[in-house]
This record gives C-alpha cells, sequence and structure tokens, in this order.
C-alpha cells in the first residue's frame, strides 16, 4: 500500500478519534456543568495520549504526533472545564 495513503488512513482515524470529545466540551460549556464528568477518565486520557504524542515523536510520525496532541488539548481543557464549573472544586 502507497506510504501515503497509510499516514493519510492514520491522520483521518487519529482526528476522528480525538474530535470525539468536542461533543462533551460543548455540552460542558454551553451548560456550565461538570459534575458529572469523572476527572480519573480524563487523567488517564491525558497520560495515554501524552505518551501516545512521545512514541510519535520517537517513530517520526507526524499522523500520531498530530491527533495525538491535539487529543491530549481536548482533555486538559476539559480537565478544566471540569475543576471551573464543579461546585466542590
Amino acid at each position: 500500500m502507497d506510504e501515503k495513503l497509510i499516514k493519510t488512513i492514520g491522520l483521518v482515524a487519529g482526528i476522528l478519534t480525538a474530535s470525539s470529545l468536542l461533543p462533551q466540551l460543548v455540552k460542558t460549556i454551553k451548560t456550565r456543568e461538570a459534575e458529572d464528568v469523572a476527572p480519573f477518565m480524563f487523567w488517564m486520557l491525558v497520560s495515554g495520549t501524552g505518551l501516545w504524542t512521545f512514541y510519535g515523536v520517537l517513530r517520526d510520525d507526524l499522523p500520531i504526533i498530530i491527533t495525538n496532541a491535539f487529543s491530549f488539548s481536548l482533555n486538559i481543557v476539559m480537565l478544566i472545564l471540569r475543576k471551573h464549573y464543579t461546585k466542590d472544586a
């Protein structure tokens, strides 16, 4: 299979996976409620996507780097929103 096609498939798959958090972010911003959001899950995702990004750097694999860095950023934003919108924070 063509290397460019393989990278494109990886990039599209990563973008779709990383973007799956966007509906939750939008809902949290609109409702200004995040108490039902489990912070441990997002800490796990931050850890995992951080390691995937590092792995991508080690392998010099741009689709892995870009999509996981994007996902890492979204998960950090979600943790910030949870802290900001949770009453007991």
